[in-house]
């Protein structure tokens, strides 16, 4: 019995951390997890704490084996040499990766609903997560990018306040210019843009390429906003009479002199009566995704808010305005847990 004791006691401690370390573990990851179920973004702290935890346990373990402290200072150099040769090995992929994702979070320059353009890739963003990025495209397919490939591409972000359209368009030396850039402007205006301008882009051998341009406020309208300048441009020039089919084309073709190409004559119906807006259907889980920032944003705001005015109490109006406030966060609460429950739905489907 004296023999067992012995060989037992001085496990004991390596016992003890680990059912600590267990225990710290589990405990941390259930409390997150409840706390943070309706919150997607938090999902990066999350993965971000667990990790340093785990880490941080398994130095704890190492440091309470029944072990000579020589030894136990090589299991610790080992450990820290094991580290040092992961980040150093793995900086593109794992290590980069997580690294990278601090990166984006630090900056904030990209948030959950922000139309971006990274390489050849454009969509609007859905999750921000430790490892990777995920960004709904047109076609309302969901990508997975690597947070390393966003920080080592460049990353085009559409701002909030607007975005500029374009549009271009080849025609004849036949046409004088101010015809053209007349038409253009107006078409720019009927799609719905402001500050609208033209320029001639390039005098070509057969054609003369302008290109038209104006200010879109409403940026979630982004993909349809062109696809609208575009049908515009072909009204707008075939009221004023003006072709569009290459000068190579006119040289080519049997018609009499005084026939020109036009598409006939428009019906009553707009292209708004008629089409679906595009955005509504591509970018529905970047939309919700979008909502939820806004209100989150919205809601810390109030907070802030109502922080100082409990410092301040000054009164009557102190205490109206400290109602006002505490509805106004109990509505952002409500329509925040609404657009999270909403994410919820549409990641089940």
């Amino acid at each position: 019995m004296t023999d067992l004791w012995g060989i037992v006691t001085p496990a004991i401690p390596l016992l003890a951390t680990l059912g600590i370390a267990a225990s710290l573990l589990a405990g941390v990851n259930a409390v997150l997890r409840r706390r943070w179920k309706d919150v997607p973004d938090a999902q990066f702290q999350f993965q971000l704490i667990m990790l340093g935890l785990t880490l941080a346990c398994m130095l704890a373990v190492v440091a309470a084996l029944p072990v000579g402290d020589v030894l136990r200072g090589q299991l610790l150099s080992l450990i820290g040499l094991l580290l040092s040769a992961a980040i150093a090995l793995s900086s593109t992929t794992f290590i980069g990766n997580i690294l990278a994702g601090i990166m984006l979070k630090t900056i904030r320059k990209a948030r959950p609903g922000d139309f971006i353009t990274v390489a050849e890739l454009t969509g609007r963003i859905t999750e921000m997560d430790l490892l990777h990025t995920e960004i709904q495209t047109e076609f309302r397919d969901l990508v997975t990018v690597p947070n390393i490939f966003m920080v080592t591409q460049p990353l085009k972000v559409v701002r909030a306040s607007g975005s500029i359209i374009t549009g271009e368009v080849s025609l004849g030396y036949d046409v004088p210019h101010h015809h053209v850039k007349k038409a253009l402007l107006l078409a720019a205006e009927s799609a719905g843009l402001t500050d609208c301008f033209v320029h001639v882009r390039e005098l070509g051998d057969f054609a003369i390429t302008y290109r038209v341009a104006g200010l879109l406020e409403d940026i979630r309208s982004l993909i349809s906003a062109k696809s609208a300048l575009l049908t515009a441009m072909l009204d707008a020039l075939s009221d004023e009479g003006i072709e569009i089919v290459s000068p190579n084309f006119m040289n080519t073709r049997q018609l009499a002199t005084e026939h020109k190409v036009l598409p006939r004559q428009r019906g009553t119906a707009t292209v708004a009566d008629i089409e679906t807006l595009a955005e509504d259907i591509a970018f529905d889980k970047a939309e919700d995704a979008a909502s939820a920032e806004k209100i989150r944003e919205a809601l810390r705001e109030t907070e802030l808010a109502l922080e100082g005015l409990k410092a301040q109490r000054n009164g009557e109006d102190n205490d109206q305005q400290l109602h006002t406030l505490k509805r106004k966060q109990d509505r952002l609460e409500k329509l925040l847990a609404h657009a999270l429950a909403q994410i919820k739905t549409d990641n089940a489907d």
